[in-house]
């Protein structure tokens, strides 16, 4: 689901008032599907030969008849027909809906359409979202993500509109009026498959929503956090190593109350910067065991290298907490010369367009409960939130829009009525299966019962 894919307000406020520290802290974690910054992502080879790399005159606004509206920019998305029976067979068409990431990483990532490509004879479609990777309004990047006025155009609803457009166009150019598409997506993006067969069930006959936490909304919030999955996975993995992260904010806070403790913390932690205060390097620790829960994969599982690191004992060494909780940064993260403590909230062109989604509708409540024990307790504030995105774009974030335009208050009713051939995939040890769809959902005994 880019952190905890991350998504990270921490860098927009980072240069404001003091008053959003707490703002920033309360940052929406990341969504993406693949992680950005650690060492061995694994990705896959994709044969050109096998993809058609097009772009499609996408209109800007589909909701309004504005001259502004008519203005058009270009989309990306491709093709991969190696595997299609062609439209004489009505043979399917994949269609992965691109999310708060850029087409490339999308390709070299998802290996799910490729791996199923051959079984159904299926046409495959990548599609990228406006305002990421190559897709941008405006011609370029800096003029699209300039202020308020450019980025308004940027949300859920245009980019379903989008896909909607071209997957139309892709039926057509290929004479595939009777092949079935199937959508799919991942976090953000498995969001956007379900929302699109809501919205377009004549388009897409069915949906794969894999890790889409749904119900993590102002209105819909689930009962356990995003943090409360991390401190579960760690506590399970070593408790010993859960202890010791636990009794280690404390300790940050103590040696950054010495004199020149700032620096004492600079150099025990290796950061490319002197800090600033304690925060940013707490901050930088959370976006670690957050990532290693969210992307904790094989062959080396994340979250049991960092415990590793964190409870090794290095011979003929005294070695204190703070070095313990630096090892599993190295473990993680790898041998480096320094650590850039905003490795996480580096402002590209993807965070930066995600930042803007995270503070007008995708206003997902992620703070620290008191259920998150590995973590000092600072629950989500939407009244600083609001306040803080306001006063940064000079909009407000809309946080009960989602449940009103895709109206999930009651998804089992939803569902019941109309939302067929959906299938939502969730790990539970996803941090984000909080907010998604699981087999023990309230949904699904509902449905055995009746």
């Amino acid at each position: 689901m880019s952190l905890p894919f991350a998504t990270l307000l921490l860098l927009l406020f980072s240069t404001l008032s003091p008053y959003f520290i707490s703002f920033a802290h309360s940052k929406i974690a990341r969504l993406g599907i693949s992680p950005k910054t650690l060492k061995n992502e694994p990705t896959q080879k994709i044969e050109d030969s096998d993809l058609k790399m097009l772009y499609f005159n996408q209109n800007l606004d589909h909701f309004t008849y504005t001259p502004e509206s008519y203005t058009t920019f270009q989309q990306r998305y491709a093709i991969d027909s190696k595997y299609w029976a062609g439209s004489k067979a009505n043979a399917p068409i994949l269609a992965f809906l691109g999310e708060e990431s850029s087409l490339d990483s999308d390709l070299s990532g998802i290996g799910f359409l490729r791996d199923n490509a051959p079984r159904f004879k299926a046409l495959l479609v990548y599609i990228e979202h406006r305002y990421y990777g190559k897709t941008m309004p405006f011609g370029l990047a800096n003029e699209a993500l300039k202020n308020a006025s450019t980025l308004g155009y940027l949300n859920a609803a245009q980019a379903l509109a989008d896909y909607a457009a071209i997957l139309l166009h892709v039926k057509e150019k290929y004479s595939a009026k009777h092949s079935p598409i199937i959508v799919i997506g991942g976090s953000y993006g498995g969001m956007l498959a379900a929302w699109f067969r809501l919205k377009y069930p004549h388009i897409a006959l069915g949906a794969l929503a894999s890790s889409a936490p749904l119900l993590y909304f102002e209105d819909t919030r689930p009962k356990f956090g995003y943090y409360y999955i991390v401190t579960k996975v760690f506590k399970e993995t070593s408790e010993r190593c859960y202890n010791t992260i636990r009794r280690s904010w404390n300790e940050i806070d103590r040696v950054a109350a010495k004199p020149n403790g700032l620096l004492i913390l600079s150099k025990k932690f290796k950061t490319c910067a002197p800090l600033n205060g304690s925060f940013n390097i707490k901050d930088f620790l959370d976006s670690i065991y957050a990532e290693a829960v969210q992307y904790n994969r094989g062959p080396s599982y994340w979250v049991t290298n960092v415990c590793n690191g964190i409870n090794s004992n290095p011979p003929n060494r005294k070695i204190d907490l703070l070095d313990r909780i630096f090892a599993g940064v190295v473990a993680l993260v790898g041998n480096r010369s320094c650590y850039d403590t905003n490795m996480f909230t580096q402002p590209t062109n993807n965070n930066l367009a995600w930042r803007w989604q995270s503070c007008t509708e995708i206003v997902m409540p992620v703070g620290y409960d008191k259920q998150d024990t590995m973590f000092p307790t600072a629950p989500f504030n939407m009244t600083s939130f609001i306040a803080g995105c306001e006063s940064y774009y000079g909009v407000p974030p809309r946080p009960h829009w989602i449940t009103t335009y895709f109206g999930i208050q009651d998804v089992k009713l939803i569902l019941r009525r109309f939302g067929s051939n959906i299938i939502f995939s969730n790990g539970l040890s996803d941090p984000y299966s909080v907010g998604g769809f699981t087999l023990s959902g309230h949904w699904l005994e509902e449905k055995r019962r009746s």
